[in-house]
């Protein structure tokens, strides 16, 4: 699995200019899930974002964590993240889960995150979403289980 995960002041998702998740203060989260993921993976992710230091403490330093803070995360799947783009200049998804494996393992994630105490809003998986969000820093950080 790959996670962008940008520390926001506010991020939203719309599907035709219907907003179906909203956060203020927290993590928006780009989730590409790769065919050959499995819940080992989104385990690993559900126990490193809560704890993810990435929030400033009373020192000005990124001490605190999304549960320190009481912030919120906006999840959305994003196949794209394993776009390859070696050959040519058209992306081949090859690598992205069919969703018959994704839509569980999203779903999975994002329970994992809710079960760990956060507050999870989501995209649609599958839908054309329009994303907007203010990165707060910025903060982008990447986690590919691959590289655990």
């Amino acid at each position: 699995m790959r996670a962008v995960i940008q520390r926001v002041s506010q991020a939203s998702v719309t599907i035709n200019e219907t907003v179906i998740g909203k956060i203020d203060h927290g993590f928006m989260i780009l989730l590409g899930i790769h065919e050959e993921d499995t819940q080992a993976d989104a385990d690993y992710l559900i126990l490193k974002i809560p704890l993810l230091r990435v929030f400033e403490d009373e020192e000005g330093k990124m001490n605190q964590s999304l549960q320190d803070v009481g912030g919120s995360v906006l999840s959305v799947s994003q196949f794209t993240l394993y776009g390859d783009t070696k050959k040519g200049n058209r992306p081949s998804f090859v690598k992205a889960a069919r969703p018959e494996t994704a839509i569980p393992l999203y779903n999975y994630f994002n329970e994992g995150l809710r079960q760990a105490g956060l507050t999870v809003e989501t995209g649609e998986f599958g839908g054309d979403m329009v994303v907007a969000l203010i990165n707060d820093g910025p903060v982008t950080i990447l986690f590919d289980t691959r590289d655990k």
